[in-house]
């Protein structure tokens, strides 16, 4: 590894470190019945808990029109399909509960998303004689559900309605398609004219995200609410920040998601929402809940007196493949990097995975695979780097020796290396150059991993969950900035960097500092990496092994007597001309001024 080629690792090094920290950023539940059937939908009563007269009148007077439709039973109906069972209520006309049918939580109990004690999904209006009614207080009479045809596929539908007074009704309806996590929703004002304010219909959304993932830590640094505006712009709120986060966006609004680490819970407008509020909150010290998200959301009164009120819930896996099929820049929820790192990973990385995962059945063995394909894509920008650091090797003597008559003057020794360089036509950016190429699949490797639901809960050897780290031994105290647990991927991963760092080193001109700080990053990202997950540091030390094996072959190869023939010819043949101009000249002009520089200063303080 030459001097630049080092201070191009450094520099990755320390852009990788500040992107980790800075950009990567148990309740018990009852298993829920299920029935025989892919798709089914079932209905039961449940009675509410009874109040005593006087509260039930007093709860019948403040609905004054709506009083009729204040008391009654429960009864829940459950829509579902092959991956997802909804079930709503009478009461309110809401979603009660959302189970995703093929995941299960990190202690493998049923994946609730949604459920009635830790979310809560109000409805409220405002009347004309200044009522504020909320739809939770009323009961609705559902319908049976309907088979039916939704853009070519089967569905099923149910219809809440309240009826207010003759000709005057609230319905909500919600269909659920085969094989789709999102549930069509309309809530329709009919004949309410005279009856409703002109004000917004307020969706008030809280959500107690529950906890499903055993790494509670890393599953709050990926949850927080997503938003996206009627302009086609996708914001969100902090989700490592450790403080309360809250903004209030005056714009439309498209869609709001409550976003965890691997499964999306969301609400999309056909049109818009007028405006939005959404906040987020966690306290440290309960591990039962992820974070408490909330979103106030205003639906203009017309859309709702009009038809128009149609929205789309969204309860499903952060999956590519089903996110970008949803609504406008809805795949943003999925975590990929910004800029051009996203777009390596859903064009280079993503369709291979997909390809791989067709095919082969261990998760452990398609990341091994996925490390050749890589290599093989960036094996040219490899043997370019080793061959410029092998021309270096070979002018190592003339190096020496110019350390040697300068004495530590180090500007001006740059400055004859330089020229040196320059005569042999040897330029010395190219062993760092590749490897800067290399940069945006190192960045989209660090989102890939942690954000891959395909690896979640998938075991390989001795780590039972490739989406978190590995737990080889754990440790019986704490060791800062690396934790309380030994993870052997990681172990193995610092070993193989060490290794290969050293067979670089058997064909660099570098020494001094840099040769100590080379070997000194693999362990500064053993620490780093420690709790990362298991797949990333799988892939690294598999990536490591796979470059040590290239670089022995191209070693084997490459025939330095003939390169340093190449480089005399070189140098004859350009002899007496002009170095051409470019990065290199500029670079060899400036160091040779500073060293006149120098010398000038050191003259004059004599």
């Amino acid at each position: 590894m030459d001097k630049n080629s080092a201070i191009g690792m450094g520099l990755i090094a320390v852009i990788i470190l500040v992107y980790s920290i800075f950009f990567m950023k148990e309740p018990v539940q009852q298993p829920v019945q299920k029935a025989n059937k892919t798709t089914t939908a079932a209905t039961k009563a449940t009675p509410t808990t009874p109040d005593d007269s006087l509260a039930n009148a007093q709860r019948v007077a403040q609905l004054g029109e709506f009083g009729a439709l204040a008391t009654g039973q429960n009864q829940t109906t459950v829509l579902e399909n092959q991956v997802l069972r909804v079930s709503l209520g009478s009461q309110g006309g809401k979603v009660e509960e959302v189970e995703l049918k093929n995941y299960k939580t990190w202690d493998k109990k049923p994946l609730i998303l949604f459920d009635k004690e830790t979310s809560q999904q109000e409805f409220s209006f405002q009347t004309k004689n200044g009522r504020s009614i909320r739809l939770s207080d009323l009961f609705f009479q559902p319908s049976e559900v309907k088979n039916l045809t939704v853009n070519k596929k089967p569905a099923r539908s149910i219809t809440y309605t309240a009826q207010v007074a003759p000709g005057q009704t609230i319905e909500q309806v919600y269909t659920l398609q085969d094989d789709s996590y999102e549930v069509g929703y309309a809530l329709n004002f009919r004949g309410m004219e005279a009856v409703v304010a002109q004000q917004p219909v307020v969706l008030t959304w809280t959500d107690e995200l529950k906890r499903l993932e055993r790494d509670i830590k890393q599953n709050r640094n990926h949850s927080t609410v997503n938003y996206y505006t009627a302009d086609g712009d996708f914001d969100y709120l902090s989700a490592s920040s450790t403080d309360p986060e809250s903004e209030k966006l005056e714009e439309p609004v498209k869609w709001v998601a409550n976003k965890q680490n691997f499964f999306t819970a969301a609400i999309i407008a056909q049109n818009t929402f007028s405006d939005a509020q959404v906040s987020s909150s966690f306290t440290e010290a309960d591990t039962s809940q992820v974070k408490n998200l909330k979103s106030r959301l205003s639906i203009p009164v017309s859309d709702a007196l009009t038809g128009k009120a149609q929205f789309t819930y969204f309860f499903g896996p952060n999956d590519y493949d089903v996110l970008k099929n949803v609504t406008e820049g809805f795949d943003r929820n999925l975590e990929l990097g910004w800029g051009i790192f996203a777009w390596v990973n859903k064009l280079l990385i993503i369709p291979a995975f997909d390809f791989l995962e067709d095919f082969v059945p261990s998760y452990g063995i398609i990341i091994i695979l996925l490390v050749l394909y890589i290599k093989l894509i960036l094996s040219p920008l490899t043997y370019k780097s080793y061959i410029s650091m092998a021309k270096m090797k070979v002018l190592k003597p003339e190096i020496d020796v110019i350390k040697e008559k300068n004495e530590g003057d180090m500007q001006k020794t740059q400055a004859e290396t330089m020229s040196l360089y320059s005569k042999m036509g040897v330029n010395p950016m190219s062993g760092c150059i590749p490897m800067l190429l290399q940069m945006p699949i190192l960045f989209a490797m660090f989102n890939f991993f942690p954000n891959s639901i395909e690896l979640r809960q998938e075991p390989f050897l001795w780590a039972h969950d490739l989406s978190t780290y590995d737990v080889f031994a754990m440790l019986p105290f704490t060791i800062p900035f690396y934790g309380n647990h030994v993870s052997m991927f990681t172990l193995l991963m610092t070993a193989s960097t060490i290794l290969y760092t050293w067979s670089n080193n058997q064909v660099s001109t570098i020494q001094g500092p840099m040769k100590f700080y080379s070997y000194l990053m693999p362990v500064i990202f053993m620490f780093v990496l420690n709790s990362f997950p298991a797949g990333l540091s799988f892939y690294y030390f598999v990536s490591n092994i796979v470059t040590f094996g290239q670089q022995a072959l191209i070693r084997y190869f490459v025939d330095e007597n003939k390169i340093r023939q190449n480089l005399e010819e070189y140098q004859e043949k350009n002899k007496g001309k002009e170095p051409k101009g470019g990065f290199q000249k500029r670079l060899q002009e400036a160091m040779k001024a500073a060293a006149e520089q120098e010398a000038k200063r050191k003259k004059g303080t004599k």
